[in-house]
């Protein structure tokens, strides 16, 4: 980073704030807060990136703490459907790229756009404070210690990721078990599974990899689950299976049509997996987030993976499941998910909610502060990259019309603090926290372009 930064002019509680006039401070230096940065950038504003970790890439460089990358980690969206629009991935990459290639791609993106100049790595954002006139201060301090600092802001892109703090469940009994209880954040590497008689918990996508993994690796695999799932097939059709349903949104199916389709495709390919000994889904197609796994059937039709109902308590041998029945583990991996995380914020600022849930307008939004927003929040049926680019061109773009059209961003601002929540999807999905933020990208993407047109800024 080398801009120079004026010296100290304002005070605040007696330590010294350093203005960066119309800077916008970004939070996180991942696929987010790349695109943020050069977004920010490409309108014209001069941007601030802390990065608390040495290098770009956030959750897909496995080489950081709170990387929640294994050694086996690939793209569940395919490529068309994950690439940011105006940086495409390399045409000779695979379907389903590895997560180097993902952090290679996300270092050239960094490197193409010119944004590393913008980024202070190994600095932890410790406090993020609002101030008269929209304004903030954002204290710092080295991510291993050091003294703190203070910088005022015109405006805050928060774009820390929420896949790095595990959601780990509490069992009766935990604390007599005489096995390993790990969260599926601390897993790396099949080597920690090697020649172990492994339970898996739960059933989302991290679950069902780390199941095929201990099938392939592990003396002994059992799969909990609290309900039954759709299982996808990677590929339908001989494409992959996001493409063939990117198909149908295409040409407007309505959605019953769809779900009709879809499970007579997973009938097809499938089949009925309660007789594997999974539970029947409790829900439609499309009313959860896509399980999208090609190996999980593999493993079940050649008994290397058992399926088991949900855990009910650990003893000081083994674990009791929900049907009264138990098994004798020696490591449990907790796949159970991860919860967002905002510490250097005042919970009233992105309107948290009793179970720390944000309340924002299109996941993005503050509805109290116009000159906060959150890029990345989101779960949705594709790839992350191509709706957090058009994410932060709208948040670039409100930014400016605050300044070049205050009448109508007040109009758009109206609008936004009095809108209510909903969801993103065409179904109505499971009101659970690994469905917080999930979206349908189309209906998404849809909701974008309406707001872009609203904020676009007369040349």
């Amino acid at each position: 980073m080398s801009e120079t930064i004026s010296p100290p002019s304002l005070w605040r509680d007696g330590r010294p704030v350093y203005d960066r006039g119309g800077t916008v401070c970004v939070i996180g230096a991942g696929a987010s807060g790349l695109a943020a940065i050069k977004n920010l950038k490409e309108h014209g504003f001069g941007v601030d990136c802390y990065e608390r970790e040495t290098g770009v890439g956030g959750a897909w460089n496995w080489r950081h703490d709170r990387s929640p990358v294994y050694a086996s980690t690939h793209l569940i969206s395919s490529k068309p459907l994950t690439q940011y629009p105006d940086f495409p991935m390399p045409d000779t990459w695979p379907d389903y790229p590895h997560h180097s290639q993902l952090l290679s791609y996300l270092e050239r993106y960094a490197d193409h756009f010119d944004l590393r100049s913008h980024i202070w790595f190994g600095t932890e954002v410790v406090r993020v404070e609002p101030v008269e006139g929209g304004r903030w201060d954002v204290t710092t301090r080295g991510a291993r210690g050091g003294a703190e600092r203070t910088q005022r802001y015109a405006a805050v892109v928060v774009a820390n990721g929420h896949n790095w703090w595990p959601k780990t469940p509490a069992y009766e009994g935990q604390e007599q078990f005489r096995g390993e209880v790990v969260h599926a954040s601390a897993y790396s590497d099949p080597a920690q599974l090697r020649g172990r008689k492994v339970l898996v918990v739960g059933a989302g996508n991290t679950g069902c990899d780390l199941a095929v993994e201990a099938a392939q690796q592990a003396a002994k695999c059992w799969h909990s689950t609290r309900r039954g799932y759709w299982y996808t097939p990677k590929y339908v059709m001989g494409r992959p299976a996001d493409q063939v349903n990117d198909l149908t949104l295409a040409l407007r199916l309505p959605l019953r049509l769809r779900q009709w389709l879809f499970h007579r495709v997973l009938r097809m390919t499938v089949g009925d997996l309660s007789r594997f000994g999974l539970p029947r889904p409790d829900h439609k197609v499309y009313e959860t987030h896509p399980i999208v796994n090609s190996q999980l059937i593999y493993y079940l039709g050649h008994g290397r993976i058992t399926p088991v109902p949900d855990v009910a308590r650990f003893t000081r041998t083994g674990v009791e499941l929900t049907d009264g029945s138990t098994i004798d583990p020696d490591l449990v991996l907790l796949a159970t998910g991860y919860l967002p995380r905002f510490e250097f914020l005042a919970p009233e600022i992105l309107n948290l909610d009793a179970d720390g849930r944000p309340r924002l307008h299109m996941h993005t939004f503050s509805r109290t502060h116009p000159t906060i927003a959150v890029a990345g929040l989101l779960q949705p049926d594709s790839g992350l990259f191509t709706l957090v680019h058009w994410q932060t061109v709208a948040i670039a773009r409100w930014l400016r019309l605050r300044e070049s059209d205050p009448q109508r961003a007040a109009a758009f601002w109206n609008a936004v603090a009095s809108s209510p929540d909903r969801r993103w999807t065409q179904a109505k999905v499971k009101d659970s926290t690994r469905h917080w933020f999930e979206v349908g990208h189309t209906v998404y993407l849809r909701a974008l372009q309406k707001t872009l047109d609203e904020l676009e800024v007369a040349a």
